[in-house]
């Protein structure tokens, strides 16, 4: 070996991956190949100094600084550089504040759901009215059963009222009879000529305008207590009225027979209808009796009678 050669085995120019770096490639390192070597061409009588060339470096020059200084291009991963500044410092620029976690301070304990709790005890004071109003009905109406049927005394409006859905519902319990089945007296007597009676046969008492003429009933109930009375009459057009006796007294009030249909003067056949009066019957026979007194106006047919 020579002075200015090294020899053929270097350590830069015997490198078998010289091919694979950028600098190798640009110094024309090339893979091996044939029976030649591998590395970089002529490796075997190039000479380099030591420290010319530094493995794995990119082949473009880099810029080096005195010792102990930082380039002024590089900057520490992660940093700003010197020219950076917040976007609110410029002119312009919006400013920046903290925005509040939702749901009032992130996560902070909530108070009880005391609108819950308000509907909640507002749903059971409604079931508890309801269910007393309920008991409340129920109650008024096991003790209307009890007084057996009509309750208090009517007023005389009400006792002269014609009720057409009571005269075709009564109840079935209760007594009811037609007119030849009554007890007649004082000139009284039955016929069938004008239409629209309902009783049997479409018979009636008639011959009722005269002053002590009657009609009796006798019925028999099974439980005391205050009833209604029902008439099913007919008049020309023209109010009229009776005398009503129970068991021996007479109401206090006359039997109302009023025209509460209006209808024409003088046709009794579209002058049917129906009134009622208060009563109050013994358990057991009970004495009924419509007749034509002094001051009583009894231009009237009657065909039926009936308890409820």
């Amino acid at each position: 070996m020579t002075s200015g050669n090294n020899g053929a085995s270097t350590p830069e120019d015997d490198d078998p991956f010289g091919y694979l770096y950028a600098d190798g490639q640009a110094n024309g390192a090339q893979p091996p190949s044939g029976g030649g070597g591998y590395g970089y061409p002529g490796s075997g009588n190039r000479n380099r100094a030591v420290g010319q060339r530094q493995y794995g470096q990119p082949a473009q020059a880099q810029q080096t600084a005195a010792y102990g200084q930082v380039p002024q291009q590089q900057a520490t991963y992660g940093q700003p550089s010197a020219h950076y500044a917040a976007p609110e410092t410029f002119p312009g620029g919006a400013p920046t504040s903290q925005q509040p976690m939702p749901g009032g301070g992130g996560g902070g304990r909530r108070g009880p759901n005391t609108k819950g709790l308000l509907i909640g005890a507002i749903a059971v004071v409604a079931a508890v009215v309801i269910g007393i109003g309920v008991a409340m009905m129920n109650d008024n109406s096991k003790n209307d059963k009890a007084g057996g049927g009509s309750s208090g005394t009517p007023s005389t409006s009400q006792s002269s009222n014609p009720s057409q859905s009571a005269s075709s519902s009564a109840s079935a319990d209760l007594p009811k009879t037609d007119a030849k089945a009554l007890q007649l007296g004082g000139g009284a007597t039955t016929a069938s000529d004008v239409k629209g009676a309902k009783a049997d046969g479409g018979v009636y008492v008639t011959g009722f305008n005269n002053v002590g003429a009657s009609l009796t009933w006798t019925v028999n109930i099974q439980k005391a207590g205050s009833y209604r009375l029902y008439v099913h009459y007919s008049i020309p057009g023209v109010d009229a009225n009776a005398t009503l006796t129970v068991n021996g007294t007479p109401n206090q009030q006359p039997l109302g027979m009023k025209n509460f249909t209006h209808q024409a003067k003088g046709d009794f056949e579209k002058g049917w209808q129906s009134t009622w009066a208060p009563v109050t019957l013994t358990k057991g026979s009970n004495t009924l009796t419509v007749s034509c007194g002094q001051g009583n106006q009894c231009n009237a047919l009657i065909d039926q009678l009936w308890v409820q």
